[in-house]
């Protein structure tokens, strides 16, 4: 359990604000993350590294000299918003482009993937680069499905080593795709973690027992044993990953590896060092030369008993990269210079937001939003709990909670920016970035693309509309599955929002009004969201365990067809209101 902690929903927050006061010398708090508080050499690529809290030494922890430029954080297991990870490239940028860095979570895609988006439009050259290390979350003919766990490290490292060594932004990312490709990890636990204010971790395992091939996450583990002796934990690890070696490595014997025995948060390092001691033996017998082995906690999941094995295949452009010197708060190779600090001038940062001027017509359906929204966000913080269950039959059940922090997080950036006067398009544009950034993961980054797709659409200069209304939502569906990449049928939000839009778009074009067209699509939404129960998810964290969530509809359909049937009742209400007058 954690024992040290004020509110939980301030847990993250005060953990990144206490991380930058004991590493001054090395980093500084900007809006998202930290970024370096040394200088960089100018003209070089920015790494930028990131990924949820919780997971410390990553992300923050390898930012520094010779590694990560800078570290977008999000929330414990949440993936920092598009927001968080532009705001951290930004202030990172040294003039010859950025480099985002990631493990391979839906979330963090389609997060990174907006804010290189978003980058690019500004004339920042930028590239992406999902890690996929874990070769327990896909088969070898799915690499490109698996997860990013303790190799993030190998990547990460490979990428900054060529960037400080002044390679362009097209080689930084081929190094570092080179570095995935021979990167492989397996993990182990022995129970799960808990997070602050929590009563129960995010997943049990049989007292006596070991899960294989869990996630970082909580995701569930791919199957259950015994637990072993420390000796016998080494066998399964070195045998596991020895089958998995890269297809441009003919052989095993005399090739060098980088090695990283990492603990997940509570195996000790004792402990470590002598399942180690065994895998030092199996990896001489198999003919492999380690290079500059790492023991410890590198990428970890906050407090779980747990442990992983990585590997990285060299060849000397790689082991150059792996063995250059790095300096950051808790990683350090070699011999590194002491880097000049920052002035003060140039730590400061600039914060300016402006809203563009708006018509009367345009905040009176700015108001009414607002409106919408707070009922929103009542609905949702009465069925947190149920939508975290249903999450948690093939998921890790943070659907609810995570939804609980986007919809509180656009409540309270609409209050503030509807009493400054902004338009309905302004107000579900800022409310988009606040949904983003506080709720995090995937759900956090659709809603973000819904609600700015729906608010560009409305503008600022006129009222909201029905078949202003209608496009928004049309262009939130093609956002959305051009980010997410799910299609109607794979188990996902997407099965209710194609539905429930050409429904409202239909209804719209034979002329009923805004509050009759959205109740009627509001009908099918409902029942849309209800047949997904007999779906098996095809994308996302429930994929890996697809057969158990047959017979329980998806958390994310749910939620939408929750919330579209609420914005109904509400419409329905002012509808009735408007005509009694």
């Amino acid at each position: 359990m954690t024992y040290l902690f004020n509110q939980p929903s301030a847990f993250a927050a005060e953990l990144i604000e206490g991380f930058v006061a004991a590493n001054a010398d090395k980093v500084r708090q900007v809006s998202g993350g930290v970024v370096r508080s040394t200088r960089s050499q100018p003209d070089t690529v920015a790494v930028i590294v990131g990924g949820g809290s919780g997971h410390y030494p990553a992300f923050a922890g390898l930012v520094g000299q010779g590694l990560a430029h800078g570290a977008a954080m999000g929330n414990l297991f949440a993936s920092p918003s598009a927001q968080q990870i532009y705001n951290v490239a930004r202030a990172a940028h040294n003039g010859a482009g950025v480099l985002l860095l990631f493990g391979n979570y839906a979330g963090d895609v389609l997060h990174f993937g907006q804010a290189c988006e978003r980058l690019r439009a500004e004339g920042i050259a930028c590239e992406v680069l999902a890690v996929t290390d874990d070769v327990s979350s896909a088969s070898h003919d799915e690499r490109l499905k698996r997860r990013g766990v303790a190799g993030d490290l190998c990547v990460f490292k490979v990428a900054a080593a060529a960037a400080e060594a002044g390679d362009d932004l097209a080689t930084v990312l081929k190094k570092a795709q080179h570095a995935n490709d021979r990167t492989r990890t397996f993990g182990v636990a022995f129970s799960g973690c808990t997070l602050p204010g929590a009563s129960h971790p995010l997943f049990e395992v049989e007292k006596g027992r070991m899960a294989l091939g869990l996630g970082i996450h909580g995701e569930p583990g791919i199957s259950e044993t015994a637990v072993p002796r420390a000796d016998e934990l080494a066998e399964i690890f070195v045998d596991r990953l020895l089958s998995e070696r890269p297809a441009d490595v003919a052989q095993v014997a005399g090739q060098r590896v980088a090695v990283i025995l990492n603990g997940l948060g509570s195996v000790k390092y004792e402990e470590l060092f002598v399942v180690y001691r065994r895998i030092a033996q199996l990896l001489s017998a198999a003919q492999l030369q380690v290079v500059e082995p790492d023991v410890g906690e590198f990428v970890t999941s906050f407090n779980m008993a747990g442990v992983s094995l990585t590997l990285m295949w060299l060849d000397d452009e790689l082991e150059t990269l792996w063995r250059a010197p790095a300096n950051t708060p808790a990683y350090r190779k070699g011999s590194v210079l002491i880097a000049e600090p920052l002035s003060a001038a140039e730590c400061e940062e600039i914060r300016e937001e402006t809203l563009p001027q708006a018509s009367t017509a345009s905040q009176h359906s700015a108001r009414r939003v607002l409106e919408l929204l707070e009922a929103v966000a009542v609905m949702i913080q009465r069925h947190a709990g149920q939508l975290g269950d249903i999450d948690a039959v093939a998921g890790d059940g943070d659907h609810g909670i995570g939804m609980e922090r986007g919809v509180l997080g656009a409540v309270e950036k609409a209050r503030e920016v509807a009493a400054r006067g902004a338009g309905a398009g302004s107000l579900l544009c800022r409310a988009a970035d606040a949904w983003a950034d506080k709720a995090g993961g995937t759900s956090g980054a659709l809603w973000g693309v819904a609600l700015t797709a729906l608010g560009t659409a409305l503008g600022d200069s006129a009222a909201a509309d029905a078949p202003r209304v209608a496009a928004g939502v049309r262009d939130a569906k093609e956002g959305i599955m051009h980010f997410g990449k799910a299609r109607v049928g794979d188990k996902t939000m997407v099965d209710v929002l194609v539905p429930f839009s050409d429904a409202l778009s239909a209804a719209v074009a034979q002329g009923a009004s805004l509050t009759e067209a959205w109740l009627r699509a509001a009908a099918v939404a409902e029942q849309a969201a209800q047949a997904t129960a007999q779906l098996v998810p095809k994308v996302g964290r429930a994929r890996p365990l697809a057969e158990k969530s047959v017979g329980t509809p998806d958390a994310g359909a749910v939620s939408l067809a929750m919330i579209v049937n609420t914005v109904g009742d509400l419409l329905k209400e002012h509808s009735a209101s408007e005509q009694g007058a």
